[in-house]
């Protein structure tokens, strides 16, 4: 027996890879995540901003209404409460339903939870928050 031998042909150098069916893939997953996500903003905050020219100063009536906000607790001017005791102590501070309830974060205090404190502020219906530095 003798070894047969195959001929393939002239070698031919390996082609090199087109980038087109990657581009192609890459568009398609940038429309898809385009079609699937939600633009726009899903919860807003309704906060003002105390300053100079708000004019906040011209319609202050009643008591003080300092909420002071530390990473530990908060305190309503100057007094130390629990979350819970916020609304009852903050309540009969209050000349009307829109009055304004000054709300300041202290060094270390995390943005979620001033987001809990406004919220707290709303859900009672005690007053409109309005933050200050």
């Amino acid at each position: 027996m003798t070894p047969q031998s195959f001929h393939l042909g002239a070698r031919r150098h390996p082609r090199r890879m087109s980038l087109t069916p990657m581009i192609d893939v890459v568009f398609l997953l940038l429309i898809f995540f385009m079609l699937a996500s939600r633009f726009g903003m899903d919860a807003v905050l309704p906060v003002v901003t105390a300053g100079p020219a708000s004019g906040e100063a011209s319609d202050w009536q009643g008591a003080p209404r300092l909420v002071d906000l530390t990473p530990d607790g908060l305190a309503l001017n100057g007094v130390a409460l629990p979350d819970s005791g916020l609304a009852p102590a903050l309540r009969p501070l209050l000349p009307d339903a829109d009055a304004p309830v000054v709300i300041r974060a202290r060094d270390g205090a995390d943005v979620q939870r001033l987001v809990d404190v406004i919220d707290l502020i709303r859900r009672e219906g005690l007053g409109r928050p309005v933050l200050v530095e």
